[in-house]
């Protein structure tokens, strides 16, 4: 299968219309296209809206996580129902089989790396912080425990390594994922794993157990040369 993997989207009609004759060829190009994460800029219906009938003229299955720029107006579960209306499979702590391909994913959250990761302790707010990102790792969980295909894609919005993140500030790195997603990752296995939200970061890393995983953020994406709204992965 090839696939086409994209995210931070952010869509306004003028970011669209510089990616819109590039991306018209996806469909040469891959068999499933996947966004991982902010496809809309505040998460409003009206851009999803807009969004949408762009997307559809693509002609290629859909595959997508919401991200954090979805969630900003508190509509995500309407942003989800008008992409499951027109046949994106929206992954949310779910999964999706095609051509025995799985795919399985959630949007992910933020809590920091390795021996840096925020722990349960101390104020009732950061437990609830913590809690945040414990539910969202749970839910890619259940998500890969449904799996029983040979092949298994990971999406989330929120990188699960700190490979990927390299090249934004460090201050912010704790902000731009978790390692609680790769211990998932690590434990269930997979073949590849895409995620977005370091617009700034790497493009390649892998987790501990050596799964690849890929920062395909729309604004690293269009630095490579050529620049191109997607990147291709044969599996």
């Amino acid at each position: 299968m090839r696939i086409a993997a994209t995210a931070d989207l952010h869509f306004t009609p003028q970011n669209y219309d510089r990616i819109r004759e590039p991306l018209s060829h996806v469909r040469d190009d891959a068999d499933v296209l996947v966004i991982a994460g902010d496809l809309t800029n505040y998460g409003k219906p009206e851009e999803m809206h807009s969004l949408l009938n762009a997307l559809v003229r693509l002609r290629i299955p859909i595959v997508a996580v919401l991200g954090n720029h979805d969630y900003e107006s508190g509509q995500e579960q309407e942003l989800i129902r008008l992409m499951t209306t027109e046949g994106i499979k929206v992954l949310d702590g779910s999964s999706y089989e095609r051509d025995s391909v799985g795919f399985a994913g959630t949007k992910g959250f933020l809590g920091g790396f390795g021996r840096g990761v925020l722990t349960a302790f101390g104020e009732r707010e950061v437990k609830a912080f913590v809690q945040a990102s414990i539910d969202e790792t749970m839910k890619l969980e259940r998500a890969l425990s449904m799996m029983r295909s040979e092949k298994t894609v990971i999406v989330t919005h929120y990188a699960p390594v700190i490979d990927t993140v390299r090249g934004e500030p460090t201050e912010i790195w704790p902000y731009l994922g978790s390692s609680r997603l790769a211990e998932v990752i690590d434990r269930h296995g997979a073949t590849i794993a895409l995620h977005g939200h370091a617009h700034h970061g790497h493009p390649d890393g892998k987790t501990t157990a050596g799964v690849p995983v890929h920062n395909v953020a729309l604004s690293l994406l269009m630095a490579q040369s050529p620049p191109c709204p997607y990147r291709t992965f044969e599996i």
